[in-house]
């Protein structure tokens, strides 16, 4: 017979993303931040294997950040309750289109992208003991055709860099979407219909909101 799993106030968040952040606060998710050490090369768990698929390289690079997070709280003597992780690619056929590495790097990203349709991915686990639960959220988006006058403008706002596929959904590329199939928030980065199930699976209780 399985133990009931303890209630958790709280999860861990080990991700520096400012979005991540943004959508557990919307959904009234309390949270405390696991960041990286220092000498934690976080990079190099998301670089692409050769011949690896968007869906198993999201699954991997998600599993390789939980075990990490899993490691550091333990080295730091934490609160035991659950952690979060999660990894977000873009997707076009097979080809795997992470974050732009300079202004050139972006601008082929989002010509490839234009006029065409895309896949976001982003795999989700939670940590909590020796248990890891995972899933993977997959949304279509469409952007309309875009110029290159466009492209150079949108490069030149620094709002690709750091993001997958060289765009943001919630920022000024939301210009550039025809249509979504799927989660915004999974496209954001969390997917929180999904998020929110594996983390009541792992025992968190939220405290009610006050009255």
């Amino acid at each position: 017979m399985t133990a009931p799993v303890e209630p958790a106030r709280f999860v861990w968040l080990a991700s520096q993303s400012p979005r991540r952040q943004e959508l557990l606060r919307q959904v009234g998710i309390a949270f405390r931040l696991l960041e990286p050490d220092p000498h934690e090369d976080v990079e190099a768990l998301e670089r692409p294997h050769d011949h690896e698929t968007p869906a198993a390289y999201v699954a991997r690079v998600a599993l390789a950040k939980a075990e990490a997070a899993r490691a550091r709280l333990a080295a730091r003597g934490g609160d035991p309750a659950p952690i979060l992780v999660a990894d977000t690619t873009v997707a076009l056929g097979g080809s795997i289109l992470g974050k732009p590495a300079d202004p050139a790097d972006a601008t082929r990203m989002l010509e490839r992208l234009a006029g065409r349709t895309h896949r976001v991915l982003t795999a989700v686990a939670v940590v909590r003991g020796g248990r890891t639960l995972r899933v993977t959220s997959t949304s279509r988006v469409r952007f309309s055709r875009l110029t290159a006058g466009a492209i150079a403008a949108y490069v030149a706002t620094g709002e690709p860099f750091g993001k997958a596929g060289a765009y943001a959904i919630q920022g000024r590329a939301a210009a550039f979407v025809r249509r979504i199939e799927g989660s915004y928030s999974g496209i954001m980065g969390l997917p929180l219909h999904e998020t929110t199930t594996l983390l009541r699976r792992a025992g968190l209780r939220p405290e009610p909101p006050p009255r």
